[in-house]
C-alpha cells in the first residue's frame, strides 16, 4: 500500500466543509469527516479502482455528500490534490499539481 499525502489546501477544504455541515446539524460534519476517512482507506487499498479524469487525476466520489476526492499516483505515494464540491468551480485545483509534494 502506498502512503497518502494530502495537499494542505485539500485538507483546508475538508475542514471548511466539516465546519459548514456541523453548523447545519450537529454531527453532520463528523459524518462527512468519517466518510472521507473511509474513502481515503479505500483509495489506499485499491487506488486504480476509480476512473481517471482530467489532468491525469483519479476521482473517488463520496456517497452521502456532494464531494469528490481527486488524487494522483506519484511514484510511491498517493497524492490527494483536492476534496472538491461536485457542483462548484470545476478543476479550480489544477494549479496545485504544479507544486512539489
Amino acid at each position: 500500500m502506498k502512503h497518502i499525502i494530502v495537499h494542505s489546501e485539500a485538507e483546508l477544504e475538508l475542514w471548511q466543509a466539516v465546519e459548514y455541515y456541523e453548523a447545519k446539524r450537529v454531527g453532520l460534519g463528523l459524518n462527512l469527516e468519517q466518510e472521507v476517512s473511509h474513502a481515503l482507506a479505500d483509495i489506499q487499498e485499491a487506488p486504480d479502482r476509480w476512473p481517471k479524469r482530467s489532468y491525469g487525476t483519479i476521482c473517488r466520489l463520496l456517497r452521502r455528500f456532494p464531494y469528490a476526492i481527486y488524487y494522483l499516483e506519484v511514484q510511491d505515494v498517493t497524492w490527494v490534490v483536492a476534496v472538491a464540491h461536485t457542483s462548484r468551480r470545476p478543476y479550480y485545483w489544477r494549479n496545485r499539481m504544479k507544486s512539489n509534494i
